[in-house]
């Protein structure tokens, strides 16, 4: 799609409420409408972690393509890889509408979706009819509002994927579903983290590889709850950590009115809380445990930017909302510039290199 073109889509797209925006863009990528971007693979890029090679480190988070609708038409606007969900055992409906909210004056989106899921069927259908056509494809996992144990919910999801699924991610971080968030403390996590892992091992005998597991944790735990998180993910088989979900806080917002509403707030303004979280975790988990950073990325340099913080792969969503899904194929083109102007052989190049700085920052 042009950029010359984009704001004119956007203006149309704004005149509707902020859900039937969100169907009507998953209703244009299923009709062709938006061209396939055709990048020239770049070896800087290619990103090897978890057993997997990512051709680059850009990805598409969980929340937009719920049901896996359409998970080869987003990797054609220029991502490396796509994470559906979150997907839920049961179908469940989610909150009551509305339930997203543009503050367009942040370039920030609150949601409070409730995890609005066709449930394990629906999605696993789509994802079969599609696995031979490869690309990296992580599925989200997560628990039915009612169910009697959420975690056995999470084991649920392990069994039906592993067949499917690049990665998988434990989404334990959601603000909209109560009580889920409880299992970021230490013993919940524990018990969640030693089942799913179990799970794994066990259906990796039928599908020929173990899946690696990634767990999404919120932006707003303290220091305190950071170090539980650390100790709980050092003595489990944990694959890697996905650093953050959506927040509760609503601090420098400029709309608000709209900053009144309850929900998880995502969108440029989550950069630099993310952020915060992303290098605090890097410290404390090491060099070598895999991450992917997301919160706020908007631009190249905000991208770059993770990565320096100690992302290895990183994930976007709210942005394009306002930028257009133009803006994949300008970072990852971005982020090749970057390694040809600093003579990087690897994006990786620069992991790291401002970790000391963002873990510094005060999350208060």
């Amino acid at each position: 799609m042009s950029d010359f073109l984009w704001p004119l889509i956007r203006a149309g797209l704004f005149r509707f409420d902020p859900e039937t925006a969100h169907g009507l863009s998953i209703t244009g990528l299923k009709s062709g409408f938006l061209p396939v971007l055709k990048l020239p693979p770049d070896p800087r890029l290619f990103v090897d972690i978890v057993g997997l090679r990512f051709p680059n480190p850009l990805g598409l988070a969980a929340g937009y393509d719920k049901n896996a609708e359409v998970p080869d038409e987003i990797l054609r606007l220029g991502f490396g890889f796509v994470e559906i969900g979150t997907v839920t055992p049961l179908a469940q409906p989610g909150n009551p509408k509305p339930r997203i909210f543009r503050l367009m004056q942040d370039q920030a989106v609150i949601n409070r979706f409730g995890f609005n899921s066709e449930g394990h069927a629906a999605a696993l259908a789509r994802l079969n009819a599609r696995h031979a056509r490869g690309g990296l494809v992580g599925v989200n996992i997560g628990a039915n509002k009612d169910a009697a144990d959420r975690i056995a919910d999470y084991v649920a999801g392990i069994h039906a994927f592993a067949p499917v699924a690049s990665y998988f991610t434990a989404n334990i971080s959601s603000p909209n579903t109560p009580g889920l968030r409880d299992l970021q403390a230490r013993d919940s996590l524990r018990a969640l983290l030693s089942a799913v892992m179990v799970a794994r091992d066990e259906v990796a005998i039928t599908v020929g590889r173990k899946v690696p597991v990634f767990l999404k944790i919120a932006p707003d735990l303290t220091d305190a709850g950071l170090d539980d998180v650390t100790a709980e993910i050092l003595a489990s088989d944990l694959d890697g950590l996905i650093v953050s979900n959506t927040t509760l806080s609503r601090a420098g917002l400029r709309d608000q009115v709209q900053a009144n509403e309850t929900g998880g707030m995502s969108g440029k303004p989550l950069f630099e809380r993310s952020t915060i979280v992303l290098a605090k975790m890097r410290k404390r988990l090491g060099g070598n445990f895999p991450i992917i950073g997301v919160g706020g990325i908007h631009s190249v340099e905000s991208a770059a930017e993770k990565i320096r913080a100690g992302a290895d792969l990183i994930q976007l969503y709210s942005s394009i909302v306002y930028e257009g899904p133009g803006l994949p194929g300008r970072i990852v083109r971005g982020l090749s510039d970057l390694c040809t102007r600093g003579k990087l052989g690897s994006i990786r190049d620069i992991r790291d290199s401002r970790a000391d700085y963002w873990a510094n920052e005060s999350l208060t």
